[in-house]
Order: C-alpha cells, then structure tokens, then sequence
C-alpha cells in the first residue's frame, strides 16, 4: 500500500496541482474513522456501482456488513473495489475526501466476524447484514480544501 505524499506527521503533506491539500496517511485513517457512512464502488454485471454504506476502520482497512445482494456480489468476484469518504462544512468553507483502492473479501472467520462486530459499527435502520466485508487496500489517498484565509 502506498502512502500520501510524504510523511505521516502533521496533517498535510503538500498540495497537489489543484491546489488541494494532500493528507497524510495518518489523517487519511483519522477522517475516514470520523464518518459513519462512505460509498464503495463495485463492478457488478459490467457497470459500476456507487453504494452507501455505515463503516468502520480496522486498522487500514475499511469494513462494513451487507445482506445478500449487489455489495456481497460485487466483494465477491474479485475485481478491485473503490471506497471513498468526505465531509464539507459549508458555512467554514472546508471539506475532505479519503478514497481508498483495495480488494474486498468476505469475512467468514468466526474470530474475525467476532472481532469486526465488538468495533461497534452502526447499521442502517432496519438491521445489519449477516455478512462481514472487508476492503484491504492497495492505496490510499487523501485531499482537502486548503484552509481559507
């Protein structure tokens, strides 16, 4: 897995051509810990798929359940997959956004479906899916917009 730009201390390591501030690894890890919902993008059927999902982090991966359907489908072809979270605070005019490349699996390990449900992930109303998934990354990037002055 790559890192952002440079190192994991302070919050930015540069900015890219866009002038957007590029996040450590470190924050990237923090932001995404900091939302409870993000979207994963999965080829499924040949077109690709952009779906809400509640997460949580472990460690540099990203975890969510699912039902039977699109998402488990999708973690189980074994195509690379595409998660991505954000925030914007528009009265502050500042905002973020963390996308991870990886591959997702389906976590069928008692100890592990075990150790994923004690981190406290918040479902949906109406439920958590029976099935575990989980995206071990390739990469992962972030940017924000830098700071006003």
């Amino acid at each position: 897995m790559s890192k952002t730009a440079a190192s994991a201390s302070g919050a930015h390591a540069g900015q890219d051509h866009a002038g957007l501030e590029v996040l450590t690894l470190e924050t990237c890890l923090d932001r995404l810990a900091s939302v409870p919902v993000g979207r994963v993008g999965l080829l499924i059927a040949g077109e690709v798929e952009i779906l809400p999902v509640n997460h949580v982090m472990d460690g540099h991966c990203v975890a969510f359940r699912t039902g039977v359907g699109s998402k488990l489908s999708g973690a189980t072809i074994g195509y690379p997959v595409t998660f991505e979270a954000d925030d914007y605070d528009e009265d502050g005019e500042t905002g973020w956004s963390v996308i991870i490349h990886g591959e997702a699996e389906v976590v069928e390990d008692d100890a592990e479906v075990a150790r994923l449900t004690a981190l406290g992930l918040r479902g949906w109303k109406g439920g958590d899916g029976p099935y575990w998934v989980r995206i071990r990354p390739f990469s992962i990037t972030g940017r924000q917009l830098p700071t006003p002055a």
